[in-house]
C-alpha cells in the first residue's frame, strides 16, 4: 500500500520521500514521456539505486542516482 500524506484539502497524496516501486513507476510513467515500468525500477535498485531502510524509494535520491549514473556512462563513453 502507497504511503500517503494528508493535505490541507483533506485528500491524500503519495509521499515523495517513500515510494513503493510501483508507485514511483506510475508517476514517472505520467511525468515523462515513456512508460516506466516497476521492474525497470526493480532492476535500478538491483544495480545500486538508493531505497530507504525500508526498501521503499526517495524520488529526490532515486533522480540524483539517476543523474549519477548517465553522468558517468556519458564518461566513459557510453
Amino acid at each position: 500500500m502507497a504511503k500517503r500524506a494528508p493535505t490541507s484539502g483533506g485528500k491524500n497524496q503519495l509521499d515523495p520521500s517513500s515510494l513503493s516501486a510501483e508507485d514511483l513507476a506510475k508517476l514517472l510513467t505520467k511525468a515523462g514521456t515513456e512508460p516506466i515500468t516497476e521492474d525497470m525500477i526493480k532492476e535500478d535498485i538491483a544495480e545500486g539505486a538508493p531505497t530507504n531502510a525500508d526498501g521503499r524509494l526517495n524520488l529526490v535520491h532515486y533522480a540524483a542516482w539517476l543523474v549519477k549514473v548517465k553522468a558517468v556512462v556519458n564518461c566513459h563513453g557510453g
